[in-house]
């Protein structure tokens, strides 16, 4: 009777770690982790991790200045907790700038500081007469060592 307890309790252990390790697929998203941060210029501090980085301008402004910072990841000292993660500036990467209608405002390619500027006026971005509370949706999409990214951010008049 002991014997049999201690078998089943054996076999019952080896089935849930063989359960516990089988990986299951997503059914709905195939997806990786983006190759680089888009980090918003302009955006409130914690933006970067933030959903939408919202981006306020004065709706007199002529010009707006679209800016972004592109930085990858360099996790070599990860566990080495007086150096940690760095944050490396990407250079020439091809973005395009659209609004989530689709439209296209630009394409531009990062610099080596791995920043991307676009200027456009309120009526590029749809906003024929922008008042306090206008809010403009911007996607920026690229590709960085054969994987596709897209940022959302929004701009929004104050």
């Amino acid at each position: 009777m002991k014997n049999s307890k201690s078998l089943f309790a054996c076999l019952l252990l080896g089935l849930s770690l063989g359960f516990a390790s089988c990986k299951e697929e997503d059914p709905f998203l195939d997806r990786d982790v983006a190759p680089v941060l888009v980090d918003i210029v302009g955006a409130p501090f914690g933006a970067p991790i933030a959903s939408e980085p919202t981006v306020t301008y004065a709706a007199t402004a002529e010009k707006l200045t679209l800016s972004a910072r592109l930085l990858e990841l360099d996790k070599t000292n990860i566990l080495d907790h007086t150096k940690g993660i760095d944050s490396i500036p990407v250079p020439n990467i091809a973005i395009k700038i659209t609004l989530r209608t689709g439209a296209v405002l630009g394409e531009v390619t990062s610099d080596a500081q791995g920043l991307v500027k676009l200027e456009k006026t309120w009526a590029d971005l749809g906003i024929a007469a922008p008042k306090a509370g206008s809010i403009t949706k911007i996607s920026w999409s690229g590709s960085h060592k054969g994987i596709a990214f897209t940022r959302f951010s929004q701009v929004q008049a104050n």
